[in-house]
């Protein structure tokens, strides 16, 4: 998998490349589709029918993106099954911090058993609103929002670092698509780049879709 997401440039940095190798992608999965763990499309997981592991190649265009480097201090809204907080641990180090929500229960367990039995129980997980962030641990050097948004919560903004980066889906719900935005702070002002046309499962929450 790595191989051929190096070979259509998903990854591009060794910085990923290492921290998804190190990742058992199949720890992750519902149990019944394990076998299909690295085929290049998402899965159902535990939760209210919505929720998915997204396809393989989403991480990499997520996280390569955001720079992540050891020592950051990274947001996580929408935990899935608990992949993505994983290679984000990875990234930031030992000496970084990864604070992932869930709005779920039966989704943020998943996510729980999953990141505790792949040996990532120091992931701070929390059962809540992820529009509204995480202010305990605030400020953050990066975030990513791992479902579409009608724009991104102003929690979010107030609780990203100058020269923080944020990545999300912006647009409308499951059936319309969104662009992927990655979101630049400087001195308090925005820059945003579409990234790419993407199909995100929507963000439920104060700032998000009516559940």
């Amino acid at each position: 998998m790595v191989k051929r997401y190096k070979r259509a440039g998903y990854i591009t940095s060794k910085r990923v490349e290492e921290a998804i190798m190190a990742v058992p992608r199949e720890l992750f999965m519902d149990p019944r589709y394990r076998d299909y763990a690295y085929d290049d499309r998402p899965f159902p997981i535990p939760g209210d029918g919505r929720q998915t592991i997204s396809a393989p190649y989403m991480y990499p265009v997520t996280y390569e993106p955001l720079k992540l480097k050891n020592g950051d201090r990274f947001l996580e809204i929408g935990s899935g099954s608990g992949y993505g907080a994983a290679i984000a641990r990875e990234l930031v180090g030992s000496d970084g911090l990864v604070v992932s929500i869930e709005i779920n229960k039966e989704t943020y367990q998943f996510a729980e058993t999953n990141l505790r039995e792949a040996g990532y129980s120091d992931v701070l997980l929390v059962l809540g609103d992820g529009t509204l962030g995480f202010p305990p641990k605030a400020p953050y050097d990066a975030v990513s929002i791992t479902a579409s948004t009608p724009d991104i919560p102003p929690p979010i903004y107030d609780q990203l670092k100058e020269n923080g980066r944020i990545i999300a889906p912006v647009g409308g719900g499951f059936f319309y698509g969104q662009d992927l935005l990655l979101i630049e702070k400087h001195r308090d002002k925005y820059k945003k780049k579409s990234l790419m046309s993407v199909v995100y499962v929507p963000l439920i929450g104060k700032y998000g879709f009516p559940a």
